[in-house]
């Protein structure tokens, strides 16, 4: 790579830009009625809490990529980070975007908004697979080869161990 570090933003704003894209475009129809046979009036108290608490989540994880990890100060020293929440999930900041978007969209207590979760994980997925992915091999080869196989993508989890 030619440049002194990657891109400090990435392709950030464009991933959480499709992201709300897609979040507002759910909004839209549920509140114009399209929706309405995914109602969960029954389940609306326990949609509420859960997304309450996916907002919290999400926070909590952005504050640890950004704040806690300072992401930012990591790739202008061309470090690559693979520890604290970098260690459970390798896109901390857009999964944290779309967990708190995913626990808003919870808020409306419908069924079909539900549908966003799996379009926000493919949405990261194709933007991180095409850009940041491609940026990051490159730049640190097969430390970053390797870290891909422990931990996942976009979905927080324990990381794997080594075979």
């Amino acid at each position: 790579m030619s440049k002194k570090h990657l891109p400090v933003f990435g392709v950030g704003p464009l991933c959480a830009l499709s992201m709300l894209f897609f979040f507002l475009i759910g909004v839209l129809l549920h509140h114009f009625g399209f929706l309405s046979s995914g109602r969960a009036k029954v389940l609306r108290v326990p949609f509420i809490l859960a997304g309450l608490l996916m907002i919290a989540l999400g926070v909590y994880i952005w504050v640890q990529a950004v704040l806690v990890s300072k992401i930012d100060r990591a790739v202008l020293e061309n470090q690559l980070v693979t520890t604290g929440i970098y260690s459970y999930v390798r896109n901390p900041v857009y999964s944290a975007i779309a967990i708190a978007l995913s626990g808003a969209a919870m808020l409306f207590s419908n069924f079909w908004l539900l549908i966003l979760m799996p379009v926000f994980w493919l949405d990261i997925t194709v933007w991180m697979k095409n850009t940041e992915e491609k940026w990051l091999k490159e730049r640190y080869g097969k430390p970053y080869e390797d870290y891909c196989l422990k931990v996942n993508r976009c979905i927080p989890w324990f990381p794997r161990k080594n075979k």
